[in-house]
């Protein structure tokens, strides 16, 4: 398996993915997938940014895709990112994850990001939770019942992973 930057002719599998994402988990919590097009312009902004849209190919397929970018508009969090990721659900617990995590995690360092983020969407989903928690990002919060999804109220869960010279230093 390798990870590399995403391409226009990765859209049809980076569509696929999140769309059953999208319908039948809590991971994120957009209720309609979008098309190809609101995907394509997505990953172009965050490419635009300067920050990374990853694929992860096996055997010629995507099996999962990921990015980062700038957790918040303003300034002040010029150094700090968010990561994102999806996986093909017939590859799920085999390592594509944590292959996109550590790939974006050594792109962010390079960029000059001190911290990351990850917004978990759902208490319940100790797949990502465990996966970010194996490569040193701490729990720092839950906010309880914030998503509708599904009929049922769902929790978003915070980690964070300090980056390079993270806090330490001024950049």
């Amino acid at each position: 398996m390798i990870t590399r930057d995403a391409e226009a002719g990765d859209l049809p599998a980076i569509t696929a993915i999140y769309a059953h994402h999208v319908l039948h988990g809590t991971g994120t919590f957009e209720e309609e997938p979008p098309d190809q097009a609101e995907l394509a312009a997505r990953m172009a902004k965050v490419q635009d940014a300067g920050c990374a849209w990853l694929v992860a190919e096996n055997e010629g397929e995507i099996v999962g895709y990921g990015y980062f970018s700038q957790i918040r508009d303003r300034s002040a969090y010029r150094f700090t990112a968010e990561d994102s990721i999806y996986v093909r659900d017939d590859v799920r617990g085999m390592g594509v994850g944590k292959a996109l995590v550590q790939a974006l995690l050594h792109r962010a360092t390079e960029r000059g990001f001190r911290q990351m983020i990850a917004v978990i969407g759902d208490s319940d989903n100790v797949g990502s939770i465990g996966l970010h928690a194996s490569l040193g990002f701490r729990n720092v919060g839950v906010m309880k019942a914030v998503g509708l999804k599904f009929g049922e109220w769902v929790d978003v869960v915070y980690m964070q992973r300090s980056l390079g010279e993270a806090e330490r230093t001024l950049p």
